[in-house]
């Protein structure tokens, strides 16, 4: 789509957007586009044509090269999260979501010439989303209903990403993380309940606790090579000192590994 007239209606810039800007133009969302945007298109077409409608339809892009995407309707969670956010039914809900998604991945097939934002990750089972989160959700009354912001997808196993979601809706935080944190019998408790919501298999509940670890030391590591290749919201998420909380997020769950593995059993 090029040209599109929606593009001369006014914008409303949307919250959240930690590093690119988005804006809503009537019932479509613009954001800015990467080496990776054609391929996330053939994937939310692959996951319409299958059925799954909890994502937004891509629309190709508007006359200013921003991708188009539906807007979809409802609220997305920001720090410090609502209280509807926490509940044990919303934890369900991003784990029966995630499962479904996950399924509706299993045989897509990339164009010839895809491009990701992250390296394929084997086993590639199904095509991770790559920041399953609070903010990349939509809320409405019912619960957890749709994800959005599909930049970061890349092929990789289940609980790849299933891991990241833990973390963040379980949550998996140390005492110092003021964003969501819960005592460890309850991080526990709550990640059986993550896991049994999306259906997760025994071999990887065995790994799910370390996974989420090195998913968080992964994500430490990318912030900084992000910002040493000029990227100037890294290197603000750096400064304002989200690596270090990752880091005593990471070191957290090693700590507790064993304890979350055994309630997972």
């Amino acid at each position: 789509m090029t040209g599109d007239p929606r593009t001369e209606r006014e914008e409303e810039a949307l919250a959240g957007g930690g590093v690119n800007d988005v804006v809503r133009i009537g019932a479509t969302v613009r954001r800015p586009t990467g080496p990776w945007t054609a391929t996330v298109h053939a994937l939310l077409d692959h996951l319409r044509a299958r059925g799954f409608t909890a994502a937004p339809c891509a629309h190709g892009r508007d006359s200013e090269g921003r991708e188009v995407l539906d807007f979809l309707p409802g609220q997305v969670a920001h720090y410090p999260l609502a209280d509807h956010v926490r509940t044990d039914a919303t934890l369900r809900a991003v784990g029966r979501l995630l499962r479904n998604y996950h399924d509706a991945t299993a045989d897509f097939v990339p164009p010839p010439d895809a491009v990701w934002y992250a390296p394929v990750r084997e086993p590639a089972e199904v095509v991770c989303h790559g920041d399953v989160a609070p903010y990349n959700c939509v809320f409405d009354g019912s619960g957890a209903v749709a994800l959005i912001d599909f930049d970061t997808a890349h092929p990789g196993p289940r609980v790849w990403d299933l891991a990241y979601a833990a973390y963040r809706f379980a949550p998996l935080t140390g005492p110092g993380n003021d964003d969501f944190h819960l005592p460890v019998a309850e991080q526990a408790r709550r990640l059986r309940l993550f896991a049994d919501a999306y259906g997760l298999g025994d071999a990887d509940r065995r790994v799910l606790a370390a996974t989420a670890r090195q998913r968080l030391e992964h994500l430490v590591q990318h912030m900084h090579e992000r910002a040493a290749a000029g990227s100037a919201a890294f290197a603000g998420h750096i400064a304002a000192g989200h690596d270090a909380l990752y880091r005593a997020d990471a070191a957290h769950i090693a700590r507790h590994q064993d304890r979350l593995t055994a309630a997972l059993g």
